[in-house]
């Protein structure tokens, strides 16, 4: 455990000032942890009766107000029971006209109470529809009306979204959010990060305090690499090394053992994974992604309602150009969309395995050459992500064949529509000592909006860089021929050996 109030300073600032804002994040960083713990820590304190409470329940009656009310108001009574000394509970259930019981009850509990009321109303957007309309406005109304009749000192709305997308919550256009009203009363939004590669390394570092066994600097920095600090992919990904290896206890935790583990997290997608992949298919989702996949520039997104949806959600970091959060929620997304490709290939992993334990590379490319030819149009044309479908059908051969025995490690070229591939096998050397096969892979694509911008010429260049960079001589660049004139599939797709201008041998493949 890290300490969670070490990564939101500021709100006791906010709560001194009677403010009330709201707290949102992507499930799974560790809201409900900081905000069950500040709640403990006011009480405790005695400044404040702080209640943290959760709004699941009136999830199911998004257009029965007073049910959804009651619902929300029974967790409340419910939390209270547990965590507040019977002096600062609320008052019992009264009557109230219907769409005013939840204002109504917090107005009779503010004045009986005889400490500043502080309410963290967590999972706020599981409620939907008119009951969360009527949520917000009655605590709106409230909180305008503080200074005649008795209301909470300080209301901290928590969940993955901010407050300006709830409008679409409760029934608004999804399109065009607008402003944050009913809930216009927020003095800000925090959004709480992930952690940073020392945090990752004070957590491991504890690990190693309890158990003896170290984490060496590499596997820290590839962790936090692979992770980029989300919190629940740093704790499973070392969940998995530590559980699931079975490392001997007198043998540090290397880089390599890391990076199995990364395979076994994205292997077994497990429901906070699926959850993010569940929202690939939804339009807002998919127009952000899907230039961010092919490569497209993609700076105008950044200033649209659909960017801050992905990135509240955690799939996209809020940078400019937009780029997918971490290397292991780009490998998922891109496996996942290459599925219905990867279903139709038939091959043996084996068959491209070496007598000497090598990946027969060449065999992988002559392999696809016949795929693509017999299949490869039908396949790309059924993609759902149009713009990177040639790249996905590729990456769907290499799933394949590679994984289970390897690794592929990916880089998105934002502005130069090209994704890089680094293929690791592992093996066993002749002289019987570990050693790792590395392949490159550029994968590019020419449309007819791009004019001649994109000629292989150029991608070979591009290769040349990407080679240099990694310290290896050959490597294979796919360019796929995305016209509407282009010749026949079966007269582009072709494998010929090429020199790069520092004189580096590279196959490529046109198709």
């Amino acid at each position: 455990m890290l300490p969670p109030e070490h990564r939101l300073p500021g709100l006791d600032v906010l709560l001194a000032r009677k403010l009330y804002f709201v707290l949102h994040a992507p499930r799974q960083t560790g809201k409900t942890t900081a905000m069950q713990t500040l709640a403990k820590r006011l009480t405790e304190e005695g400044t404040y009766a702080a209640l943290y409470f959760s709004c699941e329940t009136a999830r199911a009656f998004p257009e029965d107000v007073r049910t959804a009310e009651r619902a929300i108001w029974a967790a409340i009574t419910l939390a209270a029971r547990y965590a507040l000394p019977s002096e600062l509970r609320p008052t019992a259930l009264t009557e109230a006209v219907e769409s005013s019981l939840l204002r109504t009850q917090l107005t009779e509990w503010s004045s009986t109470c005889p400490k500043p009321l502080v309410l963290i109303f967590d999972e706020i957007d599981a409620v939907e529809g008119s009951s969360l309309k009527s949520v917000l406005s009655q605590l709106r109304d409230g909180y305008l009306n503080r200074t005649t009749t008795p209301f909470p000192h300080s209301i901290i709305l928590c969940g993955v979204r901010d407050v300006r997308d709830y409008k679409s919550s409760s029934g608004g256009d999804s399109q065009r959010l607008g402003s944050s009203s009913p809930f216009n009363i927020k003095t800000t939004s925090l959004r709480l990060g992930n952690f940073s590669e020392a945090e990752v390394r004070e957590l491991y570092t504890q690990y190693t305090e309890e158990s003896g066994q170290p984490f060496t600097d590499e596997a820290i920095a590839t962790a936090y690499h692979l992770t980029q600090g989300q919190p629940w992919l740093v704790n499973s990904l070392a969940a998995q090394t530590v559980d699931a290896l079975n490392i001997p206890l007198d043998e540090p935790i290397t880089a390599l053992h890391i990076q199995r583990a990364r395979e076994r997290v994205i292997r077994q997608r497990q429901t906070h994974l699926d959850s993010l992949v569940a929202r690939l298919n939804e339009d807002r989702i998919r127009r952000i992604l899907e230039p961010i996949i092919a490569g497209l520039l993609t700076e105008q997104a950044t200033f649209n309602d659909d960017f801050s949806y992905a990135v509240d959600l955690g799939l996209i970091n809020p940078s400019k150009p937009p780029v997918i959060a971490n290397p292991i929620y780009r490998e998922i997304i891109l496996r996942v969309l290459a599925d219905g490709a990867e279903a139709s290939i038939t091959v043996d992993r084996r068959t491209f395995v070496l007598p000497d334990g090598c990946l027969d590379l060449p065999g992988l490319l002559s392999g696809f050459v016949g795929f693509w030819r017999q299949h490869g149009e039908v396949l790309a044309k059924g993609m759902g992500y149009q713009e990177a479908a040639p790249h996905l059908v590729l990456m769907a051969w290499l799933h394949k064949i590679v994984n289970g025995g390897g690794f592929i490690e990916r880089e998105i070229g934002i502005g130069t529509e090209r994704i890089d591939l680094l293929v690791r096998w592992p093996y066993t050397d002749a002289n019987g000592e570990p050693a790792m096969q590395s392949e490159a892979f550029e994968i590019k694509a020419t449309r007819d909006r791009d004019k001649g911008k994109f000629s292989i010429e150029k991608s070979i260049l591009q290769l040349d860089d990407y080679l240099n960079r990694l310290g290896l001589d050959t490597g294979v660049l796919a360019f796929f021929d995305d016209r509407t004139t282009a010749p026949p599939i079966h007269e582009r797709t072709t494998l010929q050996k090429r020199t790069t201008p520092s004189g580096k041998t590279i196959t490529l493949f046109t198709g």
